[in-house]
C-alpha cells in the first residue's frame, strides 16, 4: 500500500546540549542558531513542508522553552507544529518515543530527523520504499568521498540495512540521520531508557530480522554541530534555497 507524505508525521530531534558550539550561541539551543534571518531549525521545518509533510513534532529538552516560544505561533505556513519536552535526556530514540507517545494522530509512518543537520534530498522515493509491504522502515544514506568522521552503513544484496561499520578513511555511505518507520517497526524497539537509534534500536531490529531499506543519495549535507561547520550554514541555505517553500 502506498504511503503518501500527507499520511506521514515527522519528529525532529532537538533535545541535545550542543556542547561543542554552545560558547558561540549565548543562551539559545544549537538548532536555534540564526541562519539567514531564521533559526536553523525553521529551515529544517521548511524543508519538510516542501516535502509535503504537514505535521511536525519537535522533541525538545535543553532550553525547550526557547524553541517553543518561536514555534508556538504558526511560523511555517501549512505545517502543524507541536513541541514535546523530555523531563530528562532520553537518548535519540527515547526522545522520539516520548514525542509520539503523547501525539493525538496515528500516521501510517513516522519520519525522524535531527534538528541540527540537513540533507535536502527529495523524499518521494524514500517514502515509496514502504510500497513494499515487507519493508518496515528506511534510512537515508549519503554517498561521501571521506567517511572518516562518521562510520559507514553496511547493506545486504537487497540494499537493506545489515549494520554499521567503524569509522575509517575513504569513500563510503554514511547515515544522514533521517529514518522512516512503520508502527510495526516501532513496536519492536528495545524497552529501555535512555535509548539510542544507532547503538540500541538498529542492532535490535537487525537481530529480529526487521527489513529496513537504505536509500542512497548524493545531496549535500551539513551538520552545524562544530565550530568549523556552523559558519558554513548561511552559504548552505543560500545555495540550496530552491528546496524550501520560501526564502
Amino acid at each position: 500500500m502506498s504511503v503518501s507524505p500527507e499520511k506521514i508525521s515527522a519528529v525532529v530531534l532537538v533535545g541535545g546540549f550542543g556542547t561543542r558550539i554552545q560558547h558561540l550561541l549565548a543562551e539559545i539551543p544549537k538548532p536555534m542558531a540564526p541562519v539567514c534571518g531564521k533559526p536553523f531549525l525553521e529551515w529544517v521545518v521548511r524543508y519538510l513542508a516542501a516535502q509535503k509533510i504537514r505535521r511536525v513534532i519537535l522533541s525538545t529538552c535543553h532550553l525547550a522553552e526557547t524553541i517553543e516560544r518561536h514555534f508556538q505561533p504558526q511560523s511555517v505556513a501549512g505545517v502543524k507544529i507541536s513541541c514535546v519536552a523530555e523531563a530528562k535526556p532520553l537518548g535519540t530514540a527515547g526522545g522520539f518515543l516520548n514525542a509520539i507517545r503523547g501525539a493525538d494522530e496515528k500516521p501510517q509512518a513516522w519520519l525522524v530527523l535531527n534538528g541540527d543537520s540537513l540533507a535536502p534530498a527529495p523524499l518521494e522515493n524514500f517514502f515509496q520504499t514502504l510500497d513494499d509491504g515487507k519493508i518496515e522502515g528506511a534510512l537515508l544514506g549519503l554517498r561521501v568521498t571521506d567517511a572518516s568522521r562518521f562510520g559507514t552503513i553496511a547493506q545486504n544484496t537487497d540494499g537493506e540495512l545489515a549494520g554499521f561499520n567503524e569509522k575509517k578513511s575513504g569513500a563510503g555511505i554514511i547515515s544522514a540521520g533521517v529514518y522512516l518507520f512503520r508502527a510495526s517497526a516501532i513496536g519492536k524497539f528495545p524497552q529501555k531508557l535512555p535509548l539510542s537509534f544507532e547503538t540500541d534500536v538498529f542492532p535490535a531490529l537487525a537481530a529480529r530480522k526487521v527489513r529496513l531499506k537504505v536509500c542512497v543519495t548524493d545531496v549535500p549535507f551539513l551538520d552545524i554541530g562544530t565550530p568549523e561547520t556552523l559558519p558554513m550554514a548561511a552559504k548552505f541555505i543560500q545555495v540550496n534555497r530552491n528546496i524550501f517553500n520560501a526564502f
